[in-house]
């Protein structure tokens, strides 16, 4: 890997999701997994949410087997709670990456108030590096919140990017740019106070490139997109071409 290439991980989850709309073992998130592995991401990550809506708990600790296997980073998205510190404890996955989580949400909707709630993350924070688990807190591209990542001993942010690629999708090309400059400014203080950058959700095709141009972000977290491009594709295809973009960019 060459020092200034960023790294992919896919987000497994809605592959679940279309399991569990019919029940059965069809398809598989492992399988999809094994196959995106061999298609050249860096990492698999999944998000065991409190209400199981996708990924179920056999589905995590049979990703974990399969990483562990072939020697791939697994990337355990969790909710601040005993339980999940408590799973991941057990699981010793590469990283766990801190969200929030509300039941009535579709999707993760912002990030994570570590400025708000520095005990409780901090406390997360320091069990899972006592066991040896690299910890990422998902937070919006916030100078207070990367000061609170950075006050708790976090090695990593990852920043999270769906409004700024919902204004590129709306057209509204004003916002988009005060977006991308918030997550350079954002980035560039991380980096500076020594913290690895992450960026992940609602990235596409259109918006990965902006993205990817910005030189302190060294992974992208990339799964609803990617999964319902596989639909038209394949998986294989559409990982490659993500690939292919985020590299260009950096050239």
């Amino acid at each position: 890997m060459t020092p200034n290439r960023i790294r992919l991980g896919l987000n497994i989850d809605h592959v679940a999701t279309v399991r569990n709309a019919r029940g059965g073992s069809a398809p598989d998130p492992v399988r999809a997994a094994r196959q995106a592995i061999e298609a050249g991401v860096d990492g698999i990550t999944a998000h065991l949410r409190e209400d199981r809506r996708h990924v179920l708990d056999k589905d995590i600790w049979a990703l974990g087997d399969l990483c562990n296997e072939l020697n791939t980073p697994l990337n355990f998205e969790m909710a601040v709670t005993d339980e999940m510190i408590g799973i991941a404890l057990k699981l010793k996955p590469h990283a766990v990456c801190l969200v929030p989580e509300r039941r009535q949400e579709r999707t993760t909707e912002g990030g994570l108030d570590v400025a708000g709630n520095t005990d409780q993350v901090g406390e997360a924070t320091a069990r899972l590096k006592a066991a040896g688990i690299r910890v990422s807190l998902f937070i919006a591209a916030d100078a207070a919140q990367v000061s609170a990542a950075s006050d708790i001993g976090a090695p990593v942010v990852e920043f999270h990017t769906g409004a700024l690629c919902d204004t590129w999708r709306a057209g509204e090309m004003t916002l988009f740019n005060d977006e991308m400059r918030r997550l350079e400014w954002a980035a560039n203080l991380a980096h500076e106070v020594g913290i690895e950058v992450h960026a992940g959700h609602g990235i596409d095709y259109d918006t990965v490139s902006f993205i990817s141009k910005i030189s302190q972000i060294r992974e992208l977290n990339i799964g609803h997109f990617l999964i319902g491009e596989a639909i038209f594709t394949g998986l294989n295809a559409s990982i490659r071409r993500m690939r292919y973009l985020m590299d260009a960019a950096r050239l």
